[in-house]
């Protein structure tokens, strides 16, 4: 990946992050690992190695059965808090080649604010408002959803990250719509 399309990527996979930390760390494991769709430069190769995969799938286990529980997924996402922005930095910058044009620093930060940013919204206000209005009962689907959402969005980030974008950005403007007509529901009652 080089250009556009490598930043294009790491936008898609730090968005994943925000959703599931462990996910697209482990499908860039593999696919650096077993594929030539992904090559790590230093230090970011430590990714490929098999005591990193181990531990990603030991740790997105954990994870994947915690965001399933009602109360323990809240505890859960305040523990993530810190994890899935750190991850989004990481494959922000471990993703393409991003770190060789651009400063690590900045690859960094623009990772960090992409995973924290999708963070906060699943957070903060879109499991609290399910969890609330179905007494916890979507949780699991909600959970599973954007589990595959945060799977298939990794997958594409590597494979077609023009999709990705527009993807990315849709999304977000359904977001910012359905907040935007929340919001005037509530003033007008």
């Amino acid at each position: 990946m080089d250009g556009v399309a490598g930043v294009l990527s790491a936008f898609g996979l730090s968005a994943s992050a925000g959703l599931n930390a462990y996910v697209p760390l482990l499908i860039v494991s593999l696919m650096a690992r077993f594929t030539n769709w992904i090559d790590l430069a230093p230090p970011w190769d430590a990714l490929s190695s098999w005591w990193v995969i181990g531990g990603l799938i030991v740790l997105g286990s954990i994870e994947f059965f915690a965001d399933k529980i009602p109360a323990v997924n809240h505890v859960n996402d305040v523990v993530q808090t810190f994890i899935r922005p750190a991850a989004g930095a990481v494959l922000f910058a471990a993703s393409t080649r991003v770190v060789t044009d651009i400063h690590p620093i900045v690859a960094m930060l623009a990772g960090l604010l992409v995973a924290g940013s999708v963070h906060v919204v699943k957070a903060a206000a879109v499991r609290p408002a399910i969890t609330a209005t179905s007494g916890g009962v979507a949780n699991i689907p909600v959970s599973i959803a954007e589990d595959i959402l945060a799977t298939a969005l990794s997958i594409l980030s590597v494979v077609i990250p023009v999709i990705v974008a527009a993807l990315i950005v849709v999304v977000t403007a359904l977001v910012v719509w359905l907040l935007w007509r929340r919001a005037n529901a509530i003033r007008a009652t």
